[in-house]
C-alpha cells in the first residue's frame, strides 16, 4: 500500500503521497524537487483551497526530509479511554481537543505523551497502549514557520479522580465523552484530532484520503 502522510496548515492539508491523484487541478499539484514549507506556507494561507498534493517516490523519505529542513517540535498525547468506555477530551483556543504536548529535554516520547495528559487533565494514566499514528501541522513563531510532529497513543485510565484542566495552558474543560457523543468534537475540532479519530474508528469518514 502507497504511504502517505498530510501536513495541516489551518485547515488546509498538504497530502504527500506516492501515487499521482484523479483529476486534480494543476495550482493543486506542489512541485516536490522545490519544495520548501517557510516559502509555500504564506501562499496556501492565502489560496483559500482545501488540499494540495505533493506526488514522490517515498512518501516517508520526503516527510523525513521535511522535518530535517524545518525547525520541527517534537510532542506527544494520547487518546484516553476509561472503564466505561467514554474517551476523554480536552477545550482550548475555542475548540476540542485531545491532551498532548511538547516533548522535553532528555525525555521520552511515550513518558512525555503520559506527562502530558497528566498534567492537562489532572488524572493518573493507569497503562500505556499502542502507538495511534503521528501527525503534522504547521505554524509560526515569532515569524519562524515550524512544523509540529506529534506521536499520539492509546491509553487507559481506572478510578474516579476529579478532571482538573491545566488553565495555565489555555485549557477551560476536560471531559469525558461517550463513543456516541464524538459527532460534538467532530463539529469543532482540528483537523489533525480527526485523524486520530478515524485511525481508532470513533469516526468512519474523512474528506480527504485517510492516513495508511
Amino acid at each position: 500500500m502507497a504511504q502517505k502522510y498530510r501536513i495541516y496548515i489551518n485547515q488546509t492539508v498538504i497530502l504527500i503521497t506516492e501515487t499521482a491523484p484523479e483529476k486534480v487541478e494543476a495550482d493543486q499539484l506542489i512541485d516536490a524537487q522545490t519544495f520548501s514549507l517557510k516559502t509555500i506556507y504564506p501562499k496556501i494561507l492565502k489560496s483559500g483551497k482545501a488540499v494540495f498534493y505533493v506526488v514522490c517516490e517515498d512518501a516517508k523519505a520526503f516527510i523525513k526530509k521535511i522535518e530535517a529542513a524545518t525547525t520541527t517540535i517534537v510532542a506527544a498525547g494520547g487518546l484516553v479511554k476509561n472503564e466505561d468506555g467514554h474517551f476523554l477530551f480536552i477545550y482550548r483556543n475555542d475548540k476540542w481537543d485531545l491532551p498532548k504536548g511538547k516533548i522535553e529535554k532528555g525525555e521520552g516520547i511515550k513518558e512525555g505523551a503520559v506527562r502530558e495528559v497528566e498534567e492537562e487533565c489532572g488524572i493518573s494514566v493507569n497503562k500505556l497502549g499502542k502507538k495511534i499514528c503521528k501527525t503534522y501541522h504547521v505554524y509560526t513563531i515569532k515569524k519562524e514557520v515550524v512544523l509540529k510532529k506529534t506521536h499520539w497513543y492509546k491509553m487507559k485510565y481506572k478510578g474516579q479522580e476529579k478532571l482538573k484542566p491545566q488553565k495555565e495552558e489555555g485549557i477551560t474543560d476536560v471531559r469525558w465523552f461517550k463513543k456516541g457523543q464524538v459527532g460534538t468534537i467532530v463539529e469543532n475540532t482540528f483537523p489533525s484530532i480527526m485523524d486520530v479519530l478515524v485511525k481508532t474508528e470513533l469516526v468512519k469518514e474523512k474528506p480527504v484520503p485517510p492516513l495508511v
